[in-house]
């Protein structure tokens, strides 16, 4: 894998974060770092880990500002900010999972995503999303749980995806709450800054809407698909206005 280690000024750009962020991060957190001939760096594994729970447990206001970081920093990505159009699609949701456990849920969700065709090898992946459960619970309070493997290497997926899936109970999942969970969305990025930043928008999601609450009462993969893509439109920014537009309104 390419740029295994970060020096502080990669990480600051991998991060999406400014150069006083990375600072303080190192001054303040457990943020993961080794000193070599009297300089730091970072390793790429380590970080993404870092960032992933980070991420899951900001709070509100520090989640907005990440989120805007990571949006600024994916503009070649997702042009129109939006990205639910482009990873998830209907076709890759399943309402009715009869997981019970967590091994279940991770067994069956890895499933729904190896279903897309996309994935290249099913079982590393299960190994890796196992791993990264045992590491914390991505499930947060709301009934939902952000799956996503440990590790993120190129080679793993033919693209970006997301799959969603619900279980007909509540399985105990860890979350924060103590509440069973029920929707698990299983992130499936290539690129790991798309990764964080899918992770961002999700939390946004269900921290600003009542999405997640909609998600449970929906009655088919269309609908889901739907409410998703309207709940992200509504957190998002409204589209610059371009100059002919500008001067129409000036008239």
């Amino acid at each position: 894998m390419p740029h295994r280690t970060f020096t502080p000024e990669e990480l600051t750009e991998y991060l999406h974060l400014g150069k006083g962020d990375v600072e303080r991060l190192l001054k303040e957190s457990d943020i993961p770092r080794e000193a070599r001939g009297g300089r730091i760096f970072f390793r790429r594994s380590e970080i993404d880990e870092w960032a992933s729970r980070r991420i899951l447990r900001l709070p509100d206001k520090g989640l907005d500002a990440y989120h805007e970081k990571t949006m600024r920093g994916t503009r070649h990505v997702f042009p129109g900010a939006a990205l639910i159009p482009d990873l998830l699609r209907a076709e890759y949701i399943h309402l009715a999972l009869t997981s019970k456990t967590q091994a279940s849920v991770i067994r069956d969700m890895v499933t729904l995503a190896e279903g897309t065709g996309r994935v290249l090898d099913p079982r590393e992946l299960l190994t890796s999303v196992k791993e990264r459960e045992t590491l914390c619970s991505t499930a947060l309070a709301g009934g939902f749980a952000l799956l996503h493997a440990r590790h993120h290497a190129p080679y793993r997926f033919e693209g970006s995806f997301i799959v969603l899936g619900r279980t007909i109970q509540g399985v105990p999942f860890g979350a924060e709450d103590g509440r069973p969970t029920r929707l698990f969305f299983l992130i499936c990025c290539q690129d790991d800054r798309i990764h964080l930043h899918t992770l961002a928008r999700l939390c946004l999601l269900a921290m600003k809407t009542d999405v997640m609450a909609r998600l449970l009462e929906v009655g088919d993969p269309y609908a889901a698909h739907e409410t998703l893509v309207a709940a992200e439109i509504s957190v998002l920014p409204e589209p610059e206005s371009t100059p002919e537009k500008k001067g129409r309104r000036g008239r």
